[in-house]
């Protein structure tokens, strides 16, 4: 493409998101406003624990805004831009990383291809907000905004803590492997002078799919980490046990599950236990049709698991991981290749729902990246089971138009009270409070379809929307 050589203003409308219709966007502007400063409570995210902890200057624009961020990856290698040229590690050694500079530089020229995309729109909130920019990234600004952006962050303001106090961030859940020690985490509950919750999520996939190359290896490191021996597969729930209660220990209050599909017959514990030792023997001696029934067992142990210890289950199944494998080999995985199916969860989960879909405390909260499921399947299953929550437009679909879908999906059976609040599932820690002012700026959209057309009063949808932003969130993940 042609270089932008021209700039523009950045000025984020006050309105954006709001509806065109005068009446409507005056009732969404007081909904806003209820809700606009609230503190953000983040469920499921994938910030490192250590940023915080450890509390360094970030590295460089582009380190911090560009190279971990896989929706702008994505974007940008759309349009033409290689990952070497990103920031991204070339494991087959062709390509050193560049400068920051030059990745900042790709960014800019391409600013363009964001026109109307959600990363566009989180990134013009993140840019003027936290950076004080005001114009729009283009070539001919380019250098002189990866100047101002990088001398910003060497100041104390830009701290990763500072900036944790100066978001309004309450709660920070990260996403943590099944042999994480944790340190960061005990390090900042043990600090007297940091106020915040940052808290650990419990994430075992590898463990679920016994065909894996490197299943052998997850199953024995938890088994060390956990002092149980993992040869059988009794041994291994009895370490996934272990490790979930020393993650609760640490403050964690959920796991998090993804998976191909949401399969979920058990089997009988013989069965069980010979496909995990002949994956044991040799992964690859497994057949498709094993594998997947130890995948689909695992997944209502899991559940087993969660309605004993209390920790939320968090389930995303649907998305085909890697896609493109000579991109997997080249720069390894979260490069952006990670692609939607087609989901299900009516069907597939009736075995886990039947067993456990009505136990006190348990709580199932389902995400997806085929919103057609939303009004079809999610919302009637959190509509009738106590333990079902119907999580927010997540990945793909975490954009304002189809938030504004999944209330008008999910509310018809479900209510509010059944959903799971804003996920920013974000590695881009400067983009948090972007992402939930977005959400917060379409949620107040909705609701004023709903006062405009004398469906809610104006004061019931300013405490609904008060309500998604904290209570709902807080109960659901027992925050």
């Amino acid at each position: 493409m042609t270089p932008t050589t021209t700039t523009t203003a950045l000025a984020p409308h006050p309105d954006r998101l709001l509806p065109a219709d005068p009446g409507a966007r005056a009732v969404a502007r007081t909904v806003y406003e209820a809700v606009r400063d609230a503190p953000i409570i983040s469920p499921h995210g994938h910030v490192d624990a250590a940023l915080i902890a450890d509390d360094q200057p970030f590295p460089d624009p582009a380190a911090l805004l560009v190279t971990p961020d896989h929706y702008v990856l994505r974007l940008l290698h759309a349009n033409g831009v290689g990952l070497e040229a990103l920031g991204r590690v070339d494991l087959s050694g062709t390509h050193p990383a560049p400068p920051g500079r030059e990745v900042w530089r790709r960014l800019a020229e391409h600013w363009e291809d964001f026109a109307g995309t959600p990363v566009r729109y989180w990134f013009e909130t993140e840019l003027h907000d936290v950076f004080g920019l005001t114009e729009q990234p283009s070539a001919a600004n380019a250098d002189e905004q990866y100047d101002r952006i990088a001398g910003l962050l060497t100041t104390p303001a830009l701290r990763p803590r500072a900036l944790f106090d100066t978001f309004g961030i309450d709660v920070l859940a990260t996403t943590d492997g099944p042999t994480d020690d944790l340190a960061a985490h005990a390090r900042l509950a043990d600090d007297p002078t940091f106020t915040g919750r940052v808290l650990p999520t419990f994430r075992a996939d590898a463990v679920f799919d016994p065909s894996r190359p490197d299943w052998r290896h997850v199953v024995a490191s938890i088994g060390e980490a956990a002092g149980i021996d993992t040869g059988t597969h009794d041994g291994l729930l009895a370490a996934l046990r272990a490790r979930r209660q020393y993650f609760i220990e640490h403050g964690a209050t959920a796991t998090d599950t993804g998976v191909l599909d949401a399969g979920s017959t058990p089997l009988p514990a013989v069965e069980r236990e010979r496909i995990h030792a002949a994956a044991l023997r040799d992964p690859s001696s497994v057949s498709a049709a094993d594998a997947t029934a130890y995948r689909h067992d695992m997944l209502f142990r899991w559940a087993e698991m969660s309605v004993d210890d209390g920790l939320v289950m968090q389930l995303h199944p649907g998305v085909i991981r890697n896609h493109h494998s000579p991109t997997l080999e080249r720069f390894g995985p979260d490069t952006g290749h990670d692609l939607p199916a087609v989901g299900a969860f009516t069907e597939p989960l009736r075995p886990l729902l039947e067993a456990f879909g009505t136990v006190p405390g348990f709580h199932l909260v389902l995400f997806t990246v085929d919103e057609t499921v939303f009004s079809r399947e999610i919302g009637p299953l959190a509509g009738f089971y106590p333990a079902v929550y119907a999580g927010a437009p997540w990945w793909f679909i975490d954009t304002p138009a189809a938030i504004g879908r999944y209330r008008a999906a999910v509310t018809d059976s479900a209510g509010f009270t059944k959903t799971s609040g804003f996920i920013d599932d974000t590695r881009a820690y400067c983009s948090i409070p972007a992402r939930h002012d977005m959400a917060r700026r379409a949620d107040a959209a909705y609701l004023a379809s709903l006062v405009v057309t004398h469906q809610l009063s104006e004061e019931d949808a300013v405490r609904t929307a008060q309500r998604i932003v904290s209570d709902i969130p807080r109960a659901t993940f027992k925050l």
